[in-house]
């Protein structure tokens, strides 16, 4: 029997389910490497316009935090003072690049320097490496890759850190005597295996053991996915509706302890958990002050973006810098808090 030949009509046309995704990723690809291109060729033209001696950028996975801004705002200061400037790379963008993104774009664009909020990931330690190699020195602040080629790290030493939250947690484990043991819930960032956090647990565990309390004390590592707010929420509000409630939920950073004690007030469960945070934000300091977070570990944010750019500068005039330094940091809790509110209040009015 003859075949028949199909005709036009006949013919099977492309479905228009396949094109449309595929349409779709090849055109956010392309609106991607415009927006890359257009921030890298921004930066290079605002360095050619420039009348400082160093254009330094400063890199972090939450630009637009008051935490990061505060410590920008140390950095920005300091460099003026050396007739420099910091660019806090995708402050002004309106979708968030990752921080390997940021690194290209920084590189790409020829800066005198980086300030970085970095992690302990192989391919980060590439990247400062190759930053290094392309003689931009790398400053990590706060978060460290300390297998790379950084020139310092600027921040607070987590085994002193850790103690510091071991004697606010044996300060609340003799309040809570009669319980035994005490369950510990230490927060920690999902997407980040680092170092640092088992040297913050060993500094608590050493000061534990020093104050010798009668009870013991369980802890538990606790991964938050804090890549957005919402996943932070959620993490965070698993932990408080299981069954066995930690009795203290100790949190390293300002995302967590927001959420923590945002959640702990939607969940009511206020008194049944203590707090203990990190940073200052007007939230916090409000939630101290309530009493629902029973304390909360401050750093010296301008300090700290300030030293950053003091150790690049040092590293253009003379070579070499310190490998570490150590920012100061302070615990607020009941007692002192009222302070630090009528601080920030005097700051807002100027």
């Amino acid at each position: 029997m003859k075949q028949q030949t199909p005709t036009n009509n006949q013919i099977e046309q492309p479905r228009p389910r396949m094109i449309f995704p595929m349409v779709f990723v090849l055109m956010m690809l392309a609106s991607t490497c415009v927006m890359l291109y257009l921030y890298t060729n921004r930066m290079q033209n605002y360095s050619q316009q420039r009348t400082y001696r160093h254009y330094y950028a400063m890199i972090t996975q939450d630009s637009k935090s008051s935490f990061w801004q505060s410590v920008y705002q140390g950095a920005l200061e300091k460099a003026k003072e050396n007739d420099s400037y910091v660019e806090l790379l995708g402050n002004h963008l309106s979708k968030d690049y990752t921080l390997e993104d940021l690194m290209d774009i920084a590189m790409a664009s020829q800066v005198d320097g980086i300030i970085l909020a970095a992690n302990e990931s192989e391919a980060m330690t590439k990247l400062i490496n190759k930053a290094a190699g392309a003689n931009i020195p790398v400053v990590t602040i706060l978060a460290d890759n300390s297998q790379s080629k950084r020139c310092s790290y600027v921040g607070i030493g987590s085994f002193n850190l850790g103690r510091e939250y071991g004697k606010l947690v044996a300060k609340l484990a003799r309040e809570e005597k009669e319980k035994n043991p005490l369950q510990v819930a230490l927060l920690v960032r999902a997407h980040y295996k680092d170092l640092n956090q088992n040297i913050l647990a060993s500094g608590i565990q050493e000061m534990i053991d020093s104050e010798k309390l009668q009870q013991k004390l369980s802890f538990q590592f606790v991964e938050v996915d804090d890549t957005n707010h919402f996943s932070a929420e959620e993490a965070i509000r698993n932990l408080l509706l299981q069954k066995d409630l930690p009795d203290i939920i100790l949190c390293s950073n300002e995302l967590h302890t927001t959420c923590v004690y945002q959640a702990v007030v939607d969940y009511n469960k206020v008194g049944k958990v203590h707090i203990l945070g990190f940073y200052a934000s007007d939230t916090i300091l409000k939630a101290i002050e309530a009493g629902v977070i029973d304390a909360t570990v401050m750093m010296d944010m301008k300090q700290a973006g300030a030293s950053s750019v003091k150790a690049l500068t040092e590293y253009h005039e003379f070579g070499k810098t310190n490998q570490y330094n150590a920012i100061d940091i302070q615990i607020i809790d009941k007692e002192n808090v009222s302070r630090f509110l009528e601080e920030n209040h005097d700051q807002t009015l100027q």
